[in-house]
């Protein structure tokens, strides 16, 4: 057989480049892309152009603050994450990991719908052999099922007080806020509807201590455990509700200091742990701390958002 009658070879796609498209995917942007895979902005896009040269395609759709995928890019996205898992398994196979096992980690519902699973994937990434099983429920809950030894490590929503009192660690604190419908007049209304959740909830306590020190007729109009719940009874205009300011977005407004609603506190996202952690508990809970300090973390927790007029 001559060279002319051989089967064209096809490129071979560089993992580094594979590890950078999931790397944009999931921040939404080049720079902190970059952060991510140790590269800078221009090398990153630089690897992004090449690959689309390869593939003779887009992959990614640009805009002045963010970047998306394409529905080509959304193909290489998924065979990417295969690839990056596949060559995860294969030196499993031969390198002995240092650090393998189970940690049973807790966090409340808005952590777990927001933070945790970016973070519990880098995690994976790292230690492709500790497995980590998630509990989701308040805060006083998962306090105490640290005590009794059915949590390895718990993230739990607090004030300064309560992170004292549990011997806590705080890995982030922000603004609660009151949040309503854009355009909405739930705050208007007397009493005023809220919806929080049960006894023994903080941001419960907070609010309603707050609009009884400021003499304001209230009722709870809703309940429910999950942000969720939360987030579709505000943008019903049923209610107005205490949420952090991190978890408003653009179709919610903050309502301080509007109808009378008074200031809320700063409240804390805390860590604790049980004592003698294993290994792998301990490599989640130094995960935790890492991920809370990243720049990323404090900007979302200080974006600013709108506020009623």
């Amino acid at each position: 057989m001559n060279s002319h009658s051989m089967p064209h070879a096809l490129p071979l796609l560089e993992l580094d480049v594979l590890k950078t498209v999931v790397a944009i995917a999931e921040t939404g942007n080049f720079s902190s892309a970059a952060e991510a895979v140790l590269r800078t902005p221009s090398a990153v896009s630089m690897q992004v152009k090449k690959l689309e040269d390869i593939l003779g395609r887009p992959i990614f759709v640009r805009d002045s603050r963010s970047v998306s995928l394409t529905p080509d890019g959304e193909v290489v996205l998924q065979h990417a994450r295969r690839v990056i898992a596949l060559n995860q398994d294969i030196v499993s196979q031969f390198i002995t990991p240092e650090v393998a096992g189970v940690v049973r980690l807790g966090a409340p519902d808005d952590v777990a719908e927001q933070m945790l699973p970016s973070m519990l994937r880098r995690f994976a990434q790292s230690h492709p052999c500790v497995t980590v099983d998630v509990v989701v429920d308040y805060s006083g809950r998962l306090i105490e099922r640290v005590r009794n030894r059915t949590l390895d490590v718990t993230i739990f929503t607090c004030g300064a007080r309560a992170v004292e009192r549990e011997n806590g660690e705080v890995l982030k604190s922000e603004p609660l806020v009151w949040a309503g419908a854009k355009g909405g007049i739930a705050h208007e209304k007397r009493p005023v509807p809220i919806s929080v959740w049960e006894e023994g909830c903080i941001w419960r306590e907070t609010s309603i201590g707050a609009l009884m020190e400021a003499g304001i007729e209230h009722r709870i109009a809703f309940q429910s455990s999950h942000i969720s719940g939360q987030k579709a009874a505000i943008l019903a205009d049923l209610v107005v509700a205490p949420i952090p300011i991190s978890s408003l977005d653009e179709r919610m407004v903050r309502l301080d200091g509007k109808g009378g609603l008074p200031d809320l506190p700063m409240h804390s996202l805390a860590m604790i742990t049980a004592d003698n952690l294993s290994n792998p508990a301990k490599a989640a809970a130094d995960h935790l701390r890492a991920c809370f300090a990243k720049p990323e973390a404090a900007r979302l927790a200080a974006r600013p958002m709108e506020r009623a007029g």
